[in-house]
């Protein structure tokens, strides 16, 4: 790609400008963190200590999509070579869907503790530190432990996202196992506003001590005690065993072509083999050539396609009954590519043959990269804190089925279908460079979209973020930014599509791009939905 006509063609657009430097550079959902990531990188941290700083510093300034209680994933070009973690967590083993029939539970509800899986955040800081970090992880930690400790100002998409789940958790959350939430994120009975400072200081405790016990005390030490206590306490199913088995995993990336480039993501649990699927299937078309309409009717139906595939078929990769071989094979490209006419279809899965989040990328001046995502899930999470820590624990476990004939149903000690994903760009081996575009299910549609802007469109990192979006939510239903023109609106839904405008930037997910050129020169693009910052030197 040539960024520098990129840039002229799009040299801004009603959100920012593209950022270009050279020694390193941080984009991600928050300026406070994305600074801490970068006076890691002018110490002599390298990009994956860039990236452990962003994370840890957006679990105390985002604690709205994010925290030590969550799970987190990562794609990391280092000295060359490409690398994929997974650090999510799995079911406690103590959890099945015999218990939820006995309270009568006929799905996963959202709070409490049968949501809950056992916290990978931490384990996946630790791990990448041990085999990548140039720093110690407690040297990486200290920006995010300072902010919890001496407060931090609100930004004004955190505090709206803050008043919000306030409103809902005061709504819902009465059983007293939720009072440690409304003590440690609404004290004084409410949500702070925008430019309010807020302190975290058991939050930043517990940074301290993950920082000085390389993660040891949170899975079998002293956090993990109190983790055990108060699930004990309150009715929960994480115990120690729980704990002590998470074990970070060093997985193999996945990739597909897409027109002289090979777009990759981590394997299933995670829900990255939809955008797979769905650039497979429009790899041979030619978006550029047509009109605005039918290229936006091809996505919407293809990536309807990998999704109705990705939730019959992505769960724990210890029990899908599909190859992602299979998924991704050319042959099962075409069959699914057919399906695709002049109407919009209500998606059913194929036959295969057999065989609320934080986003962050970083790249330092020797040519590392990372691709980085973490996420307690719908926001805060369960609703549940631990009380004198700050861990807020996810609810990932939320996606579980409960049908014992769906692939992804409940069972002790599984990981479910998960929706955070890293992305990671190359072209002819080698690195382009990360991107990602957090936000639930928009996640996969996201990926879809920036790489169709960045490949078939020519579009620079910051325009190819800032282009309006789409969300296909369900059956023929599509959610369009306002930015979308009312004629190619109207033209969809003479195709069938059921569309409807939307004005919250929320629903399009957060997006974050750092490409790198021939040159060395880093290309930077961040999310104008959100609080956002790409920083460099």
């Amino acid at each position: 790609m040539n960024l520098k006509e990129q840039s002229l063609q799009y040299p801004h657009s009603s959100r920012r400008y593209v950022t270009v430097g050279k020694n390193g550079m941080v984009a991600t959902s928050q300026n406070l963190a994305a600074q801490a990531g970068l006076d890691i990188l002018r110490m002599g941290g390298n990009a994956v200590d860039a990236a452990i700083a962003t994370a840890a510093c957006l679990t105390v300034v985002e604690p709205t999509s994010n925290g030590i209680g969550g799970d987190n994933f990562a794609i990391v070009w280092m000295n060359g070579k490409m690398h994929g973690l997974n650090s999510s967590g799995r079911s406690p083993l103590a959890l099945s869907i015999e218990e939820l029939e006995k309270a009568g539970l006929k799905e996963m509800p959202r709070f409490g503790w049968y949501p809950v899986t056992v916290p990978g955040v931490p384990g996946g800081w630790a791990e990448l530190n041990r085999k990548f970090g140039r720093l110690s992880l407690a040297e990486t930690l200290k920006p995010a432990v300072k902010y919890a400790e001496e407060g931090f100002p609100l930004s004004p998409h955190v505090s709206a996202n803050w008043q919000r789940a306030y409103g809902i958790y005061k709504e819902h959350l009465k059983d007293p196992q939720f009072a440690s939430w409304f003590q440690t994120f609404a004290p004084g009975g409410k949500a702070p506003e925008p430019g309010d400072l807020f302190t975290m200081k058991d939050h930043g405790a517990t940074l301290r001590e993950i920082g000085e016990t390389g993660a040891e005390s949170f899975y079998r030490g002293d956090l993990a005690d109190k983790i055990v206590r108060f699930s004990s306490e309150t009715g929960g199913f994480l115990n120690s065993g729980d704990l002590a088995a998470h074990k970070p995993q060093w997985v193999r990336p996945l990739s597909v072509p897409y027109k002289g480039y090979d777009v990759w993501e981590l394997p299933p649990n995670g829900q990255g083999l939809v955008a797979l699927m769905a650039l497979s299937m429009l790899g041979n078309d030619n978006p550029s050539s047509m009109a605005e309409t039918e290229r936006l009717h091809l996505q919407i139906e293809a990536i309807k396609l990998a999704f109705a595939d990705g939730r019959q078929f992505i769960t724990d990769p210890d029990t899908m009954k599909i190859s992602t071989d299979a998924l991704l094979s050319e042959q099962y490209s075409r069959e699914r590519r057919k399906l695709i006419g002049n109407k919009a279809l209500e998606p059913e899965p194929g036959t295969p043959p057999r065989g609320g989040t934080v986003y962050l990328a970083t790249a330092d001046g020797e040519g590392n990269m990372v691709s980085f995502i973490q996420s307690n899930y719908m926001g805060f999470g369960s609703g549940l804190v631990v009380q004198g820590t700050g861990i807020s624990l996810q609810n990932r476990g939320h996606s579980f089925s409960l049908d014992r004939r769906h692939p992804n149903c409940l069972e002790p000690g599984k990981k479910p279908y998960h929706t955070i994903i890293p992305g990671f760009l190359t072209k002819e081996g080698k690195a382009v460079g990360p991107f990602g575009v957090m936000g639930g299910f928009m996640q996969p549609q996201g990926h879809l979209q920036v790489i169709m802007n960045t490949v078939d469109y020519h579009m620079n990192p910051q325009s190819a973020l800032d282009a309006p979006r789409w969300q296909w939510m369900e059956g023929k239903k599509v959610l369009v930014e306002p930015d979308v023109p009312s004629e190619t609106v109207r033209a969809l839904e003479r195709k069938g599509h059921e569309i409807s405008y939307s004005h919250n930037a929320a629903l399009f997910g957060r997006g974050q791009i750092i490409w790198r050129d021939s040159g060395g020169v880093l290309w930077g693009g961040t999310e104008g939905r959100a609080d956002s910052a790409v920083l460099t030197f």
